[in-house]
């Protein structure tokens, strides 16, 4: 994928993870792309754990892999800040 794609994915997969997990009032364009592009890596490293393909393209399987590794990535932030 290009760098377009990337912040495309990013910031669409960012933006419904903090939506998902209570976030979105929290974040920014900019925290959304970057959370979504993060959580595009962890998603794929799951997906690569269980034996599935990660992010391969700029498709609605691709999305749905960095949403979920963006609820992850957001939930583990949501449980360290609950620590403080």
């Amino acid at each position: 994928m290009g760098i377009l794609s990337w912040i495309i994915v990013g910031a669409l997969a960012g933006w419904i993870g903090s939506k998902i997990t209570g976030n979105d009032a929290n974040m920014g364009a900019g925290a959304n792309i970057l959370c979504g592009i993060v959580g595009a890596t962890i998603g794929g490293w799951v997906m690569s754990i269980i034996g599935k393909s990660g992010v391969n393209g700029f498709n609605l399987y691709s999305i749905l892999v960095a949403i979920l590794g963006s609820v992850i990535l957001l939930s583990i932030i949501n449980a360290i800040k609950k620590k403080k």
